[in-house]
């Protein structure tokens, strides 16, 4: 099936759902994080999402080690997704995640710089762009106070966050401009996870992380949630989504990601939900709709 140049309602549903677990996965971080450091958290979530993606496609005999020319991009797309996930939580011992969200959701913008020279069926139009900017106007109606406070070292968080956005971002070009496009979503995903887990928790050794220091049961079920629905099934969505559909139009949808974040946090952890919020979720739903209308 040839892949399409539109989102239709199976898409959009299916990124709405995609935000609202990874929204939820900011909520699992925190609690997880009073038990486990942040690179090995992130580290063992890719070797237990790994494995599970691989007992899948035995299951479904999916072929892996065929030679499909996907090697070394996948290596590449493996490395830039631990880079990723390293500046974001390294990041986040200089700065707030408040602030730091401001800078990583910067990361569609740069998707749609790259797909002008990587990806030039997939350029952007100006309603496009204006779409991505009123939804990032719903990000800083959320979040852009604290970067008003006081911040001292902040600006080394936030820059960290900058480069992550910019990792993220090289990662879905690499996956859409590269012959993993036309692979499984399966084998993409395994590179993805096969080669972060070792790359992150070498790094959490490398900077003296405690490790798993609290493991208790709320803890633990946090980094399962995590492991089997972030980065095992929603990830696999995701990656599906990417072959199937124009990676800057799906990008736009991420901006519900921090919105839907704080409504989970609002919701599950008791933490105020202000009129910004709701604000921040209409401006957020416009851009994208005006980034997402056909031509």
């Amino acid at each position: 099936m040839p892949p399409k140049t539109e989102l239709d309602r199976f898409a959009i549903g299916l990124m709405v759902i995609l935000c609202m677990t990874w929204g939820l996965q900011q909520v699992a971080v925190k609690v997880a994080s009073a038990g486990i450091s942040p690179l090995w958290q992130a580290g063992l979530r890719s070797l237990g999402a790994a494995l599970l993606v691989w007992a899948w496609t035995g299951l479904r005999r999916i072929p892996l080690l065929e030679r499909d020319a996907t090697l070394v991009p996948g290596i590449a797309a493996g490395a830039l997704f631990a880079a990723e996930f390293a500046f974001v939580y390294y990041g986040l011992q200089f700065t707030s995640a408040s602030r730091g969200v401001i800078f990583l959701y910067t990361a569609p913008f740069f998707v749609a710089l790259g797909a002008r020279w990587l990806l030039p069926n997939e350029s952007m139009r100006a309603a496009q762009w204006l779409g991505m900017a009123l939804a990032f106007a719903g990000v800083l109606v959320l979040f852009g106070e604290n970067l008003l406070r006081p911040a001292g070292q902040a600006w080394i968080g936030d820059l960290m966050m900058l480069v992550a956005a910019m990792f993220w971002a090289a990662t879905t070009l690499t996956v859409k401009a590269s012959v993993l496009n036309r692979a499984a979503a399966e084998k993409t995903l395994l590179y993805q996870l096969g080669v972060s887990a070792p790359l992150l928790l070498l790094a959490a050794l490398a900077l003296g992380e405690p490790g798993v220091f609290a493991p208790g049961a709320l803890v633990v079920g946090s980094l399962a949630f995590q492991t089997v629905m972030v980065a095992g099934i929603s990830f696999l969505l995701w990656f599906w989504l990417v072959r199937q559909y124009p990676a800057t139009r799906l990008s736009s949808f991420s901006f519900m990601t921090p919105v839907m974040g704080v409504l989970a946090g609002g919701l599950l952890l008791g933490e105020p939900l202000t009129p910004a919020v709701f604000a921040a979720l209409l401006l957020v739903g416009a851009g994208i709709w005006v980034a997402n209308r056909p031509a």
